[in-house]
């Protein structure tokens, strides 16, 4: 039953919204061509970062906690994890978005954005030899600023709202991944390549990181459908 722990949480993450999106108020299981045609874009380089970082030893799976089965030094489940927490997380945001008015959020647009840059470089500058720390700040700062001064995008603050929404989705996941709730961690982290500053067991670049991937895979989507807000 181990090596099905990683599949199974990529299971339970995509299965409610999976089902949910069948719902006549809502409709979204017609996007989701669009949404696998976004996914996939927004992953490519995701992929080959973890790609990378793996064959660097930044981190590292934990097989028995998998299939066994591997693509480019990658377990499959790690594949699909680009794509489950991201229908998750896409589907999540396109519901609020629809049923409540979130406008609200987007007069703290500068405010997360100057605020995000400011103490991401601070990070940046303080840790640079810190590979994952590094790269993480780098991505971000670059997303953040494409959006806000070259794309203009105003749903930003709504965005940043809805990934606190999903904060406990957020723990749930990466903790027990990283080791909350099981014997070990499922994926494993090179002390030298990261702060070392965990939310009970899971490192702080890994909310930033995941933000990034959610900014994105909104934006994308966003541009696919023709929503603009």
């Amino acid at each position: 039953m181990m090596q099905y722990t990683y599949l199974l949480i990529n299971f339970f993450t995509v299965i409610i919204c999976f089902l949910a999106s069948f719902d006549r108020r809502i409709q979204f299981h017609k996007l989701f061509g669009k949404f696998l045609i976004s996914s996939t874009i927004v992953a490519v380089p995701f992929i080959l970062w973890d790609i990378w970082f793996t064959g660097r030893g930044v981190w590292w799976f934990d097989l028995k906690y998998t299939l066994g089965v591997k693509i480019a030094g990658l377990p499959v489940e790690e594949w699909l994890f680009f794509y489950c927490i991201p229908f998750a997380c896409v589907f999540t945001y396109y519901c609020l978005d629809k049923f409540y008015k979130l406008d609200w959020a987007g007069a703290f647009n500068n405010l997360i954005v100057f605020t995000a840059v400011i103490v991401l470089s601070v990070v940046g500058l303080l840790y640079y030899e810190r590979l994952y720390t590094l790269l993480t700040v780098i991505v971000t700062i670059l997303t953040l600023c494409y959006l806000h001064f070259v794309a203009e995008k105003e749903w930003i603050g709504k965005a940043s709202f809805v990934y606190l929404v999903l904060m406990p989705g957020f723990f749930a996941v990466n903790g027990i991944l990283t080791g909350s709730l099981i014997p070990s961690p499922v994926v494993n982290y090179n002390p030298d390549e990261f702060l070392g500053i965990r939310m009970t067991t899971i490192p702080v670049e890994d909310a930033v990181y995941g933000y990034s991937q959610f900014l994105l895979n909104i934006f994308v989507f966003k541009k696919l459908t023709g929503n603009k807000k």
